[in-house]
């Protein structure tokens, strides 16, 4: 677990605990890795540590040791702030995320955003059967968006939110 920094496109910067995932490919002569430099280079970047940066991150891990790729993944939960319909309470909402990079020599950066959006829909069957009445279920929508420029995890979520029945509220 390490502290990162999501940007957050009401509030400019989130500040959240992200699961760390982090490996290289090793030369073939390279029997193992020293895995205090993941760390060190982590600790380089505390307290910064953005999708902005995240290509810079990579290219240090596989500068630092010596492979040809590297690979880091960052889960976390990110909240966005909702009204109920109703009640016009206010509460944070979570949705499940992860940022996914790679870079390698000679092909350069590739970036996955991971978001999983709980949603209501209602039942196809159910409708089907029913004249008057129909139950809805939940699911969750997990979407993968390959990007090169800025993607913000809001409009993903608000894009599924919007093709789901209705939204969910903490």
């Amino acid at each position: 677990s390490y502290p990162i920094e999501v940007l957050d496109k009401k509030n400019v910067k989130q500040g959240t605990t992200a699961t760390v995932n982090m490996y290289v490919d090793l030369p073939h002569q390279f029997k193992g890795t020293h895995m205090s430099r993941f760390i060190e280079v982590l600790n380089d970047y505390r307290g910064e540590i953005t999708i902005r940066n995240m290509s810079e991150i990579l290219k240090e891990i596989s500068r630092s040791l010596e492979a040809q790729s590297a690979h880091m993944e960052l889960s976390f939960k990110y909240f966005i702030e909702k009204e109920a319909p109703v009640s016009k309470s206010k509460s944070l909402m979570g949705y499940d995320c992860r940022f996914i990079g790679a870079y390698t020599a000679g092909n350069g950066e590739d970036f996955i955003l991971e978001v999983t959006v709980p949603v209501m829909n209602l039942c196809p069957c159910s409708k089907e059967i029913s004249e008057t009445a129909a139950h809805n279920q939940r699911g969750e929508v997990v979407v993968r968006v390959r990007f090169n420029d800025f993607v913000w995890i809001e409009d993903i979520v608000s894009l599924v939110e919007q093709s789901a029945s209705c939204d969910l509220y903490a």
